[in-house]
């Protein structure tokens, strides 16, 4: 685990790479790996789009989706719930150090982005430029 400036907890891979992930945002993911059932990973990247030129993107896809080149990062939720991460090598040069979070808040609530590599963002948060 690390922690960082805004006091809020963060978890690596169990390797201690890939994207941070706050608390909140492990036990939202957890839930959501749970419901997708055990072939399932979550797939992060990066597309051309967006207000600011690029967006995130995250979706499950099937394990047999994984490639060769690909990134996997493994996960053990705090209430042990064990999930995997992937990201193409394209994407992970625009997101490495990447923090996940998650918010209920009804306005902006959602998965919520911080990239360190960003240099300018927009303002709901899921598109960036570099």
């Amino acid at each position: 685990m690390t922690s960082l400036t805004n006091t809020a907890v963060t978890h690596t891979a169990l390797d201690g790479k890939g994207i941070l992930i706050t608390d909140t945002a492990m036990q939202q993911l957890a839930r959501l790996c749970r419901d997708q059932g055990k072939d399932q990973v979550l797939r992060v990247g990066v597309r051309s789009g967006g207000c600011s030129g690029m967006s995130y993107t995250m979706d499950f896809v099937s394990s047999s989706e994984i490639v060769e080149g690909d990134e996997v990062y493994e996960y053990t939720a705090p209430d042990g719930e064990e999930f995997r991460v992937v990201c193409d090598p394209k994407s992970l040069l625009y997101i490495y150090g990447m923090q996940l979070d998650f918010s209920t808040e009804l306005i902006g609530g959602g998965f919520n982005f911080t990239n360190p590599n960003a240099t300018q963002t927009c303002g709901c948060g899921s598109s960036f430029s570099v």
